[in-house]
């Protein structure tokens, strides 16, 4: 079972001092997990008892195609109608506690690991009917609809997926992948990949898909344009188009991170 990262917010003592790995550029932003402190919670309409960590949004300079999002419910806290907007899918993955998905009509209770693919237009309520937190990853996109094809809505679990070795890594560099990447009514995917100790991204991966990377455990050292940057559980990492891209995981365990990618539809251009 994967002990993943979530925020528990609070403040640093005032004796901290300021340095940090918190660094916003031109072709990536890294979050570390010290900046998710309370006071920069957002509150969500039409949820109680919930406060959330904004992590990325479409503005200029930074994400362009999704929003991501740490949302924290307390007990009996959640939403009724989580999503105000009729065109946009998402996908939530449980990393802490445990939540009650009503899902066009059907109840599921998601633990720790917990997946779900919601797709535009689905009825959908999350409540937290347990004494404990509940946390988990909020990814939302725009869907582009393509003639044809229709992404449905479904529910599934981490540890029910058996993850995908790259070939030529003998399983050290290996891809949770929740859709087939050649199913075409999906426009984006959110995956979980998983480098052993000293497992590496043996080249700068320089390609089209924008990226958002939420470290879920272990740590690394990631290149990120021309820069090599360390990584560790609970930081946020966005990559915007075409930014080179690499990493050596440095042990003692897993480095596992959920990746999201745009995917699949042709480039507009009018």
């Amino acid at each position: 079972m994967s002990n993943y990262f979530y925020p528990e917010g609070g403040l640093p003592p005032q004796t901290q001092i300021l340095s940090d790995r918190a660094v916003v550029k031109e072709a990536y932003t890294v979050i570390p997990k010290g900046v998710l402190r309370d006071i920069v919670t957002s509150n969500l309409p039409g949820w109680t008892n919930t406060r959330s960590w904004i992590l990325a949004r479409p503005i200029a300079g930074f994400a362009t195609t999704f929003s991501q999002l740490i949302v924290e419910v307390g007990p009996g806290g959640g939403s009724a109608k989580p999503e105000p907007e009729a065109g946009v899918e998402g996908v939530i993955f449980l990393t802490k506690g445990a939540l009650a998905l009503t899902l066009d009509g059907e109840i599921h209770q998601l633990g720790e690991g917990g997946y779900a693919y919601l797709a535009a237009g689905a009825q959908w309520s999350v409540a937290n009917e347990s004494g404990e937190i509940a946390s988990f990853q909020w990814i939302r996109k725009a869907y582009e609809p393509l003639e044809g094809y229709t992404a449905k809505s479904f529910v599934t679990r981490d540890q029910d997926v058996e993850p995908r070795p790259m070939p030529g890594t003998d399983g050290a560099w290996a891809t949770t992948r929740f859709v087939d990447p050649d199913d075409l009514s999906h426009d984006m995917h959110v995956n979980i990949v998983t480098f052993k100790p000293g497992a590496s991204i043996p080249f700068a991966e320089t390609h089209v898909m924008e990226h958002g990377l939420f470290v879920l455990e272990g740590k690394a050292v990631y290149r990120l344009n021309d820069d090599w940057v360390e990584v560790e559980a609970g930081d946020f990492m966005w990559l915007r188009a075409f930014c080179p891209q690499a990493c050596y995981a440095g042990g003692p365990g897993n480095f596992r991170y959920l990746l999201y990618k745009d995917v699949n539809r042709q480039i507009r251009l009018t």
